[in-house]
C-alpha cells in the first residue's frame, strides 16, 4: 500500500479521495489551511497536516512530503481575486512540484480543468481568465518535469451523486461530472502506472471508471 500526500484536503473532491484511499488501505496524509478544519478531514481516515501552501516554501514543503509515494494536488483558489488564484493555482502549484522532486516523490497527479491549455481562449476580461491563466502554467511546468505525472482534466463539476461511469477520449467535448466521480478517477490513476504522462479529460458517461482508465493509452 501507498503513502499519498493530498494537498487541498479540505476540498470536497479531497475529502472523497481521502476516504477512498483510506478504505483501500493506503495511508494518507491530508494538507489543508485551516485547522478549524482537522475534524472533518481527520473523519476520512486521514493523517491531518495543517499546511497553508500559499506561505510555505518549496523545502518546507518538501519536509512534510518526505516519505510519501506520491501527491495530488486538488488544491484551488475558489475564485475571488485574481491574485489569489494565482498565488494558489499556479505558484504554490509549481512549489508543490519542486517539493516533490526534492523530497523523492515521484508520482503526481494533478487536478486540473477540461480544457486547460496555453492557448485555452478565455478572453482577459472573462472572471474565469485568472484561473485558465494559472492552470495552464501550472500543467505546463508538471509536464517539463521529471515527475511521472498525470493530469486529470474533469469538465464542469457538480455536486450531484456519483454514478461510477465516465467518457473520456481526445475528441471529448466537456460537459460535466460528478466530485464523487472525480475522486475515483484520482484513486484510480495512482495505482495505473501506465496513466503517466497522460492528460486524460473526462466526463460522466457509461463506460466503469476502471474499464476507461484501463483503456486510457
Amino acid at each position: 500500500m501507498a503513502r499519498i500526500a493530498i494537498i487541498g484536503g479540505h476540498g470536497k473532491v479531497a475529502l472523497e479521495l481521502a476516504r477512498i484511499l483510506t478504505s483501500t488501505g493506503h495511508q494518507v496524509s491530508s494538507f489543508f489551511r485551516n485547522p478549524d478544519h482537522a475534524a472533518e478531514v481527520s473523519a476520512t481516515g486521514a493523517t491531518t497536516v495543517v499546511a497553508d501552501i500559499e506561505q510555505l516554501t518549496a523545502p518546507e514543503l518538501a519536509s512534510k512530503m518526505k516519505g510519501h509515494d506520491a501527491v495530488v494536488f486538488a488544491a484551488g483558489a475558489g475564485g475571488g481575486s485574481a491574485e489569489r488564484t494565482y498565488s494558489v493555482d499556479r505558484d504554490a502549484a509549481i512549489r508543490s512540484m519542486d517539493a516533490a522532486k526534492a523530497a523523492g516523490v515521484g508520482r503526481y497527479v494533478m487536478i486540473s480543468y477540461f480544457g486547460a491549455k496555453p492557448d485555452h481562449g478565455v478572453p482577459e476580461d472573462n472572471s474565469f481568465f485568472p484561473y485558465a491563466e494559472a492552470k495552464a502554467a501550472a500543467d505546463s511546468y508538471l509536464k517539463e518535469t521529471d515527475l511521472a505525472w498525470t493530469i486529470l482534466a474533469p469538465s464542469t463539476l457538480t455536486m450531484d451523486e456519483g454514478t461510477g461511469q465516465i467518457e473520456t477520449g481526445a475528441d471529448l467535448t466537456g460537459t460535466n461530472v460528478a466530485r464523487q466521480d472525480v475522486a475515483h478517477v484520482a484513486a484510480g490513476v495512482l495505482i495505473r502506472p501506465h496513466t503517466t504522462g497522460k492528460v486524460i479529460p473526462f466526463n460522466n458517461g457509461s463506460t466503469p471508471i476502471d474499464q476507461a482508465l484501463d483503456a486510457t493509452n
